[in-house]
């Protein structure tokens, strides 16, 4: 799966769930996103909730904000770097972040950062539109 296409199907079915939660609050969503309860109610959100298994371990795991609104990607890559294309990277160059990086490709390591999953970062920047907020992540008219 291209970065794009998890990048659209999961915008899709985040936007799923706020058309359910329509008339909730910003704090009823944000409670209803938590690891625990999007593990029961939301299976097929992500593939780690049928193996009881956390992206980032963190005592309370906020789901909203899964895809961070710091990364960027282009499936055909940004530019070359050490004579390796970089396909992602972290526009805030987070300490938490890393690079993945192969033969060829650099790519963006997020498995130690968990900034977009902490309540007060989703509280500070909530938006309904996932893709709104998500807006400088990948321009889907590219």
């Amino acid at each position: 799966m291209t970065y794009k296409e998890w990048f659209i199907a999961h915008g899709n079915k985040h936007q799923a769930i706020m058309q359910k939660l329509q008339h909730a609050n910003e704090e009823e969503v944000i409670a209803y996103f938590r690891y625990e309860n999007m593990r029961i109610c939301e299976p097929a959100f992500c593939p780690l909730y049928r193996l009881n298994k956390k992206c980032h371990e963190m005592e309370i795991l906020n789901c909203y904000l899964c895809g961070c609104p710091h990364f960027r990607f282009d499936d055909h890559g940004f530019y070359k770097k050490e004579g390796k294309t970089v396909y992602s990277y972290c526009a805030i160059d987070s300490a938490q972040g890393g690079r993945l990086v192969s033969k060829d490709a650099i790519h963006q390591d997020c498995s130690n950062c968990t900034i977009p999953h902490q309540e007060a970062y989703i509280k500070e920047h909530f938006g309904r539109d996932w893709f709104k907020m998500m807006a400088d992540v990948y321009k889907i008219s590219t």
